[in-house]
């Protein structure tokens, strides 16, 4: 079962569970929007009150809004009429299950926003690149002439949900989605008016198990778009050119973007770093011509742009060496992005929550670039392995904590060198999420 476009009257006098409420972002959001028109609504999260204080707080004020910490119970999944999923929760659970066998409504937050939004969505995803891609598009389209541009979905300063009222039927969203989230869209197949992949490599294998799952989960911002929209995809991506031969005999437009073909104006204004970068221009760039804007007026744009936070973010300067956030390089792919982004030493800090990737490939392209490697957390050993079997092999330290690593950086490190906190892996190990990682990561360059 699925919402209609009646949703908010779907929702009057029931009763809704929204299950993950997450330290940050979405749980609150969707609790919000739920508490709006639901009778009762349950939020329900195995954290506990420490952990999920914040979220908690931008709550408290709906007397309607009961929090089921610390575990979840299958009665609430079964009495209640519907289910919201965060998208870090894997639906294949018991909880799910129960809810699916009495016929409950399950649905998610981003489901609700497509059924609801009335304006224009260009959404971004791909496996590296796409917050940097999403952020810099955003930031072009703001010169159209008509209608505002919002951005939100994994990035922006206002929440998706919250974001609905405020949009009329000339406006531009900007998204940024994930495979999880576009895993919820197939329920209700629906794709977004113009749909952008960076690249595609191996993510979130301990999610989705199989590259194949993977991949369907990504094809989603693809599958059901109509006629007259935009596939916006990367010519230097095998995956990516493999839809886009299968997409372009439909009625929807698709576009390869290519980071060897920006005007060079473009490239000589842009201030981000490495060929990675120019790849995320290129993606902006195409999705900007397709609403009218030419390069020339786009070079002021490009040249205003800087870094997001937590992405090749410059922290600090200690003793002339130079300290660099990469802390959202959750993949290997985009810690390589990080590594070839410099040509001085270079002392890399990697490592975290093991989501079951190979990092053999990183290996191959990283070990002969690095001054020294400082490995944390659960992948420590299975980052080792992979740089010595390259047979090019930096000096390796261990630290079993963030504090302990920089002080190591600090250390080893010379004057013109390069510290680069880039993990290749998820946060949940030793910290909530790649955002606390990051600023801890500047708190203690400061502290040098």
């Amino acid at each position: 079962m699925t919402f209609m476009v009646n949703l908010p009257d779907s929702l009057k006098g029931k009763s809704v569970v929204v299950m993950g409420l997450g330290v940050f972002g979405g749980g609150a959001d969707t609790a919000k929007f739920a508490a709006r028109f639901a009778k009762k609504v349950i939020v329900t999260d195995k954290g506990d009150e420490k952990k999920l204080a914040g979220s908690i707080k931008e709550l408290t004020s709906f007397k309607n809004i009961e929090f089921h910490l610390g575990e979840h119970r299958i009665e609430d999944f079964v009495n209640s009429d519907v289910i919201i999923v965060n998208p870090a929760v894997d639906e294949n659970n018991p909880y799910i299950d129960a809810a699916k066998e009495k016929n409950r409504l399950i649905t998610s937050q981003m489901e609700i926003f497509f059924q609801l939004c009335t304006a224009r969505i260009v959404a971004i995803t791909g496996s590296n690149g796409k917050s940097t891609t999403t952020a810099l598009t955003a930031h072009l389209l703001k010169n159209i002439k008509s209608g505002q541009v919002f951005l939100s979905g994994n990035i922006g300063n206002r929440p998706l949900l919250e974001t609905l009222e405020l949009i009329k039927k000339d406006d531009i969203v900007v998204l940024e989605i994930s495979s999880f989230q576009l895993e919820q869209l197939g329920r209700i197949k629906k794709s977004p008016y113009v749909g952008c992949i960076t690249n595609i490599a191996p993510n979130h294998l301990d999610r989705h198990k199989t590259m194949e799952n993977y991949c369907d989960a990504k094809e989603n911002i693809l599958r059901f778009q109509n006629s007259g929209d935009v596939a916006v995809l990367n010519t230097h991506d095998e995956k990516c050119r493999q839809w886009y031969e299968k997409y372009k005999k439909t009625d929807r437009k698709c576009v390869l973007f290519d980071r060897e073909k920006l005007d060079s104006k473009l490239t000589a204004a842009f201030k981000l770093p490495g060929k990675a970068n120019r790849e995320n221009l290129a993606a902006a760039i195409t999705i900007a011509h397709h609403f009218g804007m030419a390069d020339e007026e786009l070079i002021e744009s490009v040249a205003s742009f800087v870094s997001l936070p937590h992405r090749l973010q410059l922290v600090g300067t200690v003793n002339g060496v130079r300290y660099y956030n990469d802390s959202i390089a959750t993949t290997p792919e985009s810690t390589v992005v990080g590594v070839e982004a410099f040509g001085e030493p270079k002392i890399l800090i990697a490592g975290g929550y093991d989501k079951g990737l190979d990092f053999d490939k990183m290996a191959r392209q990283i070990s002969d670039k690095l001054k020294a490697l400082i490995l944390i957390g659960q992948t420590a050993d299975k980052i080792e392995q992979s740089i010595r079997k390259t047979g090019k092999i930096p000096p390796i330290y261990r630290s079993k904590s963030l504090t302990e690593a920089v002080s190591k950086a600090k250390e080893v490190s010379s004057p013109g060198d390069v510290v680069l906190l880039s993990p290749a892996c998820a946060s949940y190990d030793m910290f909530v999420n790649f955002v606390q990682r990051g600023e801890q990561f500047g708190e203690l360059v400061n502290k040098l």
